[in-house]
C-alpha cells in the first residue's frame, strides 16, 4: 500500500509504485482527499475523483481509494496491508507510524530524479511557462 495525492502524475509518481509493488504482489494506492488538502491549504488541479480514476487506469496498480477524511489509519486499518511503502518526501515518521501498526512492515521509498520529476518542480516549470 502506498499513499499520495499525484495531482500532476509524473515519472516519480511511477517510479513509486514500482518500488511498492516489488515488495508484494497486489500494489493499493490511497489517494488523498481534496479535504486533505484543503485542510493542509495545498491547491490542486484535479479533484480527487479525478484523481482516483487516472491512478485507477494505470496497469501497476491493483487498487486505487480514496483516503478517510478524517482518520488516516482507517483506511490501513480496514485493508490489512503486509506493507507499507512512503514516499521519501512522506511527512510521516516510519517509527511513529510503526508504533500503530505493529504488524505492519513500513519501507521508505528512494527519491527518483528528484531534480527534474518532483510534483511542486513541475508546477514551477508550468507557472514559468505561463508568464
Amino acid at each position: 500500500m502506498c499513499f499520495g495525492t499525484f495531482d500532476i502524475l509524473h515519472l516519480g509518481h511511477l517510479n513509486y509504485f514500482e518500488q511498492a509493488k516489488k515488495y508484494g504482489g497486489h500494489l493499493t494506492v490511497v489517494i488523498a482527499r481534496d479535504i486533505t488538502k484543503e485542510r493542509l491549504q495545498k491547491t490542486i488541479a484535479f479533484n480527487e475523483d479525478e484523481r482516483l480514476q487516472l491512478i485507477q487506469s494505470l496497469a501497476i496498480v491493483d487498487q486505487a481509494i480514496l483516503g478517510d477524511k478524517h482518520d488516516y489509519l482507517k483506511v490501513i486499518r480496514k485493508h490489512s496491508p503486509d506493507i507499507i511503502c512512503l514516499g521519501y518526501d512522506h511527512p510521516v515518521d516510519e517509527s511513529l507510524l510503526g508504533t500503530y501498526l505493529p504488524d505492519t512492515k513500513i519501507i521508505r521509498c528512494t527519491p527518483y530524479q528528484t531534480n527534474k520529476h518532483k510534483s511542486t518542480k513541475i508546477r514551477e516549470t508550468i507557472f514559468t511557462l505561463m508568464d
